[in-house]
């Protein structure tokens, strides 16, 4: 058996730009590729990924290469297997179950998305992306972590330029410096909040950190929380942009869920089409084989999961945009044991609130020109702007 093929004509600049030609180029030809510019695997098929994501110990999250622990200044638990990762995500996950969530933040998240929609104007062209959909999902995650303090401004930036960062396979200088000075804000925010968090625990997901009866190192709790903040905005703020985007350019799909309120189907087909966190490396502890293959020991391996979710193995033109597909196998939130811990929140806010109430309240919203619409990100990816005319 062979290594597999190095590729080194695809740029992170193709794969930011438009990768979804290149993915289905590669599920065809070659769906384990080392690609040069990224310095990693890449694994295009669905099979191939799921396989990765549900062998923790063959294929570990601890990438000693990863860009994302200069970028938060800690080895998080995103990067962490075994005990270590369990601990970690059982110290923030008390926060995020979907009974709490249900019952302690249900209304709040109702009442945050009745304000924000409310301050739309009616009747006017507006950018959905930056009046909507970031500033709501950085509100919403505010409160949910504890930090309610931090503007949605601070909120947004913070989780902008941490992503940058992580995302920074090119290893530049400048993301980094500019994710250092938010790991300096957001630890002076978090040391001044945390006598009144302990103090009055309100079951955010800082409080709970801070007051449990075991609790995890005080490094460990900001890193929590940093993580949250870098993929707990952009994933819900690019679904809501994607699902738009999807349900305005196909008005007979928006009518058929409008009739149906499948408001939960197009969720779950707007993260298969776009995948929020499109890509996830993982370090190889042993050498083994894919897809017919030699992958060697401590090679990195990238999940495509923005391509497995295309796989013509398990859709039919997966390519479209299509709501009422009859199984939708996505592995948009991930799979094995980390599967995206904010999956709850997600589906709930914006499935279950956002959606219907944007739509009773703008019934007639459209989207005059969809080619002005900018689509960004080989990590993360969605749209960059959303200019609807809201009636």
């Amino acid at each position: 058996m062979a290594l597999a093929p190095l590729d080194g004509a695809i740029t992170l600049d193709q794969l930011s730009s438009d990768p979804y030609p290149i993915y289905r180029r590669l599920r065809a030809e070659s769906p384990v590729l080392r690609v040069a510019s990224t310095g990693r695997t890449l694994l295009t098929k669905a099979a191939l990924t799921k396989a990765v994501k549900d062998n923790p110990e063959l294929f570990s999250s601890d990438d000693p290469q990863t860009p994302m622990k200069p970028a938060f200044r800690a080895h998080t638990l995103m990067r962490k297997d075994g005990k270590a990762h369990f601990v970690e995500r059982k110290a923030i996950s008390k926060a995020l179950t979907p009974k709490r969530i249900k019952a302690d933040w249900g209304p709040l998240y109702e009442q945050l998305a009745e304000d924000y929609i409310a301050r739309l104007p009616r009747g006017e062209t507006v950018d959905l992306f930056t009046d909507l959909c970031g500033p709501l999902a950085a509100r919403i995650l505010a409160h949910i972590l504890g930090i309610p303090e931090a503007s949605d401004e601070q909120m947004m930036r913070w989780s902008q330029l941490l992503i940058d960062g992580a995302g920074n396979f090119g290893w530049k200088p400048e993301p980094f410096a500019a994710s250092d000075a938010a790991n300096d804000e957001m630890d002076a925010l978090f040391a001044e909040l945390e006598p009144i968090r302990r103090g009055e625990p309100d079951g955010s997901a800082y409080s709970l950190m801070l007051t449990a009866d075991d609790p995890i190192p005080m490094s460990q709790i900001h890193a929590n929380i940093k993580i949250a903040i870098g993929g707990g905005i952009n994933e819900p703020r690019d679904a809501l942009a994607t699902i738009l985007y999807g349900l305005l350019t196909n008005p007979d799909q928006l009518a058929e869920v409008r009739a149906q309120e499948a408001w939960d189907k197009a969720f779950e087909e707007g993260i298969r089409w776009v995948a929020p966190i499109q890509a996830s490396s993982r370090l190889v502890t042993e050498d083994t084989e894919l897809g017919g293959f030699d992958i060697p020991k401590g090679d990195t391996v990238m999940t495509i999961q923005a391509s497995a979710n295309r796989d013509e193995e398990l859709y039919e033109d997966g390519e479209s945009f299509f709501v009422f597909r009859d199984k939708n196998p996505h592995q948009a939130f991930g799979n094995g044991p980390h599967h995206c811990a904010g999956a709850h929140v997600a589906r709930r806010t914006v499935g279950k609130i956002i959606l219907p109430m944007l739509f009773d309240r703008f019934p007639n919203m459209t989207l005059p020109n969809p080619e002005d619409v900018v689509w960004k990100g080989f990590g993360f990816r969605g749209p960059i702007n959303l200019p609807v005319v809201l009636n």
